[in-house]
């Protein structure tokens, strides 16, 4: 009987080529990463990671990040089950939309949501636009000026001296990952185990709680740790946003692009380092527990 035929032959050559690409593309530059940081002496390097005003972009980045992904595991949730379950007019197109953070450039998405929430923005200024287009409208009835400046303040978004921007974009950015890790596991969901567990007395929140959501949860926890992943290295879209204040609204990312405008590229690659070592530990044990969650549900099976 003659052998299996392959569509890539050759177990060696693959493996090669799998090692080589991986070598080339991630290995080799992360490599690069912590040669660079040996330049420094020990004391350099714990100098640099803990001066104060990178410690606090660490915490602006992981925080932002991990809050930008609970949203999004939250809400990617619902608008996944919307799109399997719920059918309405025009769902295709609204399917569509959510892969539109993956196309626009993220510069772009920075200047669009800056332009929404700063405090001159459409939404971030709202109060003084509402006070501008009343005294204009009150003008035409003769009583110019009928709002003092400032009287709808309470309107405005509260944007000025917070980091609510920052995470709205990571939102953003990273909100398609839990939807389209979800969406397929939901499409392929078999609903007569809901209807056995409906039949067996038990209400939505529970048939939902032991029933769908263990058979979904490694998807949506993959969704959840790609979103977070995502947020953690953006760059192009929060500086837009962002103040940009040393020690209070700085992200990692934009640390690392200071410390490379100084000519202090050793400095740079030592916050890289530390942010790559927590953003793989972090992954690390997001899929310790995807694969602890799947052995478990196929062990009850």
């Amino acid at each position: 009987m003659a052998g299996a035929r392959k569509v890539i032959p050759g177990f060696r050559l693959t493996l090669g080529y799998t090692l080589f690409y991986l070598s080339l593309l991630v290995l080799i530059p992360l490599a690069a990463l912590v040669l660079k940081t040996t330049q420094l002496s020990w004391s350099e390097f714990v100098a640099t990671i803990t001066d104060p005003v990178v410690v606090a972009a660490y915490q602006l980045t992981f925080g932002a990040a991990a809050l930008a992904a609970i949203v999004n595991g939250l809400f990617g949730l619902i608008v996944a089950w919307v799109l399997v379950r719920e059918p309405f007019p025009g769902r295709r197109y609204f399917d569509a939309l959510i892969d539109f953070p993956f196309a626009l450039p993220t510069a772009v998405a920075g200047i669009t949501f800056s332009n929404l929430y700063l405090t001159d923005g459409w939404i971030g200024g709202f109060g003084d636009h509402a006070v501008t287009f009343l005294n204009g409208l009150a003008g035409h009835f003769g009583h110019p000026n009928a709002l003092s400046a400032g009287a709808l303040s309470w309107l405005d978004f509260p944007y000025s001296n917070t980091n609510t921007g920052i995470v709205i974009v990571l939102i953003f950015v990273g909100f398609p990952f839990v939807v389209r890790s979800v969406q397929p596991v939901l499409q392929e969901w078999d609903p007569q185990y809901e209807q056995a567990a409906y039949s067996l007395g038990a209400s939505g929140a529970t048939t939902f709680r032991r029933v769908i959501f263990p058979e979904i949860f490694p998807a949506w926890l993959s969704g959840v740790a790609l979103a977070f992943a995502r947020a953690i290295g953006e760059y192009g879209s929060v500086i837009f946003i962002a103040s940009n204040i040393p020690g209070k609204s700085q992200i990692v990312p934009l640390q690392i692009v200071t410390k490379l405008d100084e000519f202090e590229p050793a400095q740079a690659t030592a916050i890289g380092v530390v942010l790559l070592f927590f953003s793989l530990l972090i992954l690390l044990g997001i899929n310790g527990i995807e694969t602890w969650s799947r052995r478990r549900s196929q062990a009850a099976v």
